[in-house]
C-alpha cells in the first residue's frame, strides 16, 4: 500500500465530523494541515472524496464508499487497543473482596489459587465478614464485590449474581455415632445439643426457617462465632452441627465425625456474587470476577 496510512487516520476523522475544524481539534492538528492531507490522499486515489461548501463537507459517493472500510478498519483497531490495555493494565492492581466463610472455602480459594498463578502481580485483599457485613461492604465501596452464601438479598444499586449451590449436612462427633445409622427427624434430634451460628447470622436464620416449617424452635446449646468454628466443637462432642458438606469431607473420611442422615431434606444454598452497579469494577477485578465465573460453571458441569 503506497499511499500514507496517516492520510486515512486524518480522513477518518474528516469525514465523522463532516467538519475539518472538528477533525483538526479531535487530530490535534491545524485546519490547513487537515486540508493538506485530504488531497494527497485525493491525488493518490485519483478521485475525489469531499465536497467542500460554506456548510461544511460532505462526501462524495467515493468517498462514502472508502469511508465505509475506513470506518470499520478504524474500530478495529481500537478494539484491539482497548484488549490490549486491558492485559498491560493487570501487571499491577489491587483487588478488594468481602467474603462469607463458606463462600471463601468453598469457591474463592480455589479461584484465587488460579488467578495468583496467572497474575502474580494483583494484590488481593479479602475482609471475611459475615453476608450482612460483605453485602453493606459493598453498598459502601469498601471492597470492589462480595462473594457470600445464601440467604443474602440485595437492593438498588447492589445486584447479585447466582455462581453455585452446595448442600448442609447434620455432622456429629464419634459420641453420636448411634445415630449414623438410619435417617432421623429434626424431632429426634431435638434431645440432642446443638452447635449453630448466632441468632445474628443469615445462616441462624435459614436454620431457624427451616425448624419453623417443621413446628420446631431452633434453640442451639452452643453459638459459634464463625462457620469454622463449628466443625472442632462438633469433633470434640459438643453437639451436633449443620455444615456444608464439601468442608466436612476430609474429617468424615478420617472418621473424626459421622454424617446423621434427616429424613426431610435440608435446602441447598447458594454462593452469590454482589456488586454496585453504580461503581464498575477495575479492570483487576473484572478479571478475577470472570475467573470466578468459569470456574463456577466449571463446578456445576
Amino acid at each position: 500500500m503506497k499511499t500514507n496510512c496517516e492520510y486515512y487516520h486524518v480522513f477518518y476523522y474528516a469525514a465523522k465530523y463532516k467538519n475539518l475544524t472538528l477533525a483538526a481539534e479531535a487530530l490535534h492538528n491545524s485546519q490547513p494541515n487537515v486540508s493538506r492531507t485530504i488531497r494527497l490522499l485525493e491525488h493518490d486515489l485519483g478521485c475525489q472524496l469531499l465536497i467542500r461548501s460554506n456548510r461544511g463537507i460532505s462526501l462524495t459517493p467515493e468517498g462514502e464508499r472508502l469511508y465505509s472500510y475506513v470506518k470499520t478498519a478504524m474500530e478495529q483497531l481500537q478494539a484491539a487497543e482497548d484488549e490490549l490495555k486491558m492485559l498491560t493494565g493487570l501487571h499491577e492492581g489491587v483487588v478488594s473482596i468481602g467474603a462469607s466463610e463458606t463462600a471463601l472455602h468453598l469457591l474463592l480459594l480455589p479461584v484465587l489459587k488460579r488467578f495468583r498463578e496467572s497474575h502474580p502481580q494483583i494484590r488481593i485483599r479479602i475482609q471475611n465478614h459475615l453476608t450482612l457485613q460483605a453485602i453493606e461492604s459493598v453498598r459502601q465501596n469498601i471492597v470492589d464485590f462480595a462473594v457470600v452464601t445464601s440467604p443474602a438479598h440485595v437492593s438498588d444499586p447492589l445486584k447479585s449474581s447466582s455462581l453455585m449451590y452446595f448442600q448442609d449436612i447434620l455432622i456429629g462427633g464419634n459420641a453420636f455415632l448411634s445415630l449414623s445409622g438410619s435417617p432421623v427427624s429434626l424431632h429426634d434430634i431435638q434431645q440432642y445439643p446443638l452447635v449453630c451460628l448466632g441468632g445474628h447470622t443469615m445462616v441462624y436464620h435459614f436454620f431457624d426457617h427451616l425448624y419453623r416449617q417443621n413446628g420446631l424452635a431452633l434453640k442451639p446449646e452452643f453459638e459459634a462465632a464463625t462457620t469454622d468454628q463449628i466443625l472442632p466443637m462438633v469433633k470434640n462432642n459438643l453437639g451436633l452441627g449443620f455444615f456444608p458438606e464439601e468442608m466436612a469431607k476430609e474429617a468424615l473420611a478420617s472418621r473424626e465425625i459421622c454424617q446423621i442422615r434427616l429424613t426431610g431434606e435440608i435446602p441447598r444454598r447458594e454462593i452469590f456474587l454482589i456488586e454496585n452497579r453504580e461503581h464498575p469494577l477495575t479492570l483487576a477485578a473484572e478479571a478475577l470476577k470472570t475467573l470466578m465465573i468459569e470456574y463456577s460453571l466449571l463446578a456445576v458441569s
